[in-house]
């Protein structure tokens, strides 16, 4: 499907990643980056300070997010990796879009709907704490998409609205002007992404406070672990898997054997709570040890991911001031 692609995906520097961020997002995204044949993967960081005002902070979380991706097997030789911010051709772009986007496609734009709905819901007015980056915070993603030819943009079910109006926007100056100024996205609803409870049962998210880090100390992660919600059954009491929150969580990481192996065991009445605690500490160790030195090593050598985020920047760069001059060569006349 992504022979001959074009390919864009986007992550927002939210913190350090945990397990459900790995199994659920990143790792599904370099999957694809890496079977298309052009990848675009940048960091998103002016959709970020709608909410993160702190430079001292954001820059922590857009050190943390490069040096995560690239630990977990991002190859710049093949994705072109980017901070947004280092290609200012996207601003001028959104610029322009702006004259083409209709208000009502902010108004049913779903970050936006969500904050009038919790707004409401606190009896305050509608648009308290909603800056403009939120509200038009769609043209922006609609340029970030538009810049770079995109083909095929990787997204959830939330975000499908994003790729529509990227494309109606596009499709909207192509008909004003007569020519395609501009390439139609599509996106590709991502089915089967893995959702991985956190401690407590409830999807694992920083803002449930119910993660398990995916590149902390050993001790730090085994607390975590240790910390899944069990109940008070003995460990010689039958369990059916599918009730126990270890076994969910195992689920996605563990291998068909070793999932038979904690299945059987709590089916028979051999396998405490404790046993498959540390099964699942074994396994996600396992899992993260390599790129948990890789990310150490990023994190310490930061100046060799800064090189190569410029690097990234200078090869997205011309093909943004491409679509620019495109752009401004129909509004404004050649």
């Amino acid at each position: 499907m992504f022979d001959k692609k074009t390919v864009l995906t986007g992550v927002k520097p939210t913190g350090t990643p945990h397990l459900g961020n790995y199994l659920g997002a990143i790792m599904p995204a370099i999957e694809m980056g890496n079977k298309a044949e052009n990848h675009y993967m940048f960091i998103a960081d002016y959709h970020a300070i709608n909410a993160e005002k702190d430079p001292l902070v954001l820059k922590q979380k857009i050190k943390e997010v490069a040096c995560t991706y690239l630990a977990l097997g991002l190859n710049p030789n093949h994705s072109v990796f980017y901070r947004q911010s280092d290609i200012p051709e996207i601003l001028e772009i959104t610029t322009i879009l702006y004259a083409y986007t209709p208000k009502g496609f902010m108004n049913k734009a779903h970050a936006y709907k969500a904050c009038v709905d919790k707004n409401r819901e606190a009896g305050k007015p509608d648009d308290d704490g909603i800056n403009m980056g939120l509200y038009t915070y769609p043209t922006l993603m609609a340029a970030d998409i538009l810049s770079f030819d995109t083909d095929i943009v990787p997204v959830g079910k939330d975000q499908v609205q994003h790729v529509e109006i990227a494309r109606d926007i596009a499709g909207a100056i192509n008909a004003h002007y007569g020519k395609d100024l501009l390439h139609l996205p599509e996106y590709y609803l991502k089915e089967n992404v893995e959702i991985v409870p956190g401690v407590d049962g409830r999807k694992m998210s920083k803002s449930y406070g119910n993660i398990i880090p995916l590149f902390d100390d050993d001790k730090t992660i085994k607390k975590a672990v240790f910390s899944v919600v069990t109940d008070s059954r003995p460990m010689d009491e039958p369990k059916d898997p599918e009730s126990v929150m270890v076994y969910e969580i195992y689920k996605a990481i563990a291998t068909p054997e070793q999932l038979k192996e904690m299945a059987d065991g709590l089916r028979e009445g051999r396998l405490g709570y404790g046993h498959v605690k540390n099964m699942l500490l074994d396994a996600i160790i396992n899992e993260i040890k390599e790129p948990r030195e890789k990310y150490n090593y990023y994190m310490a050598h930061y100046e060799e991911v800064e090189a190569m985020l410029q690097e990234g920047a200078a090869k997205a760069r011309p093909v943004a001031q491409q679509t620019l001059k495109r752009l401004k060569d129909a509004v404004f006349g050649k």
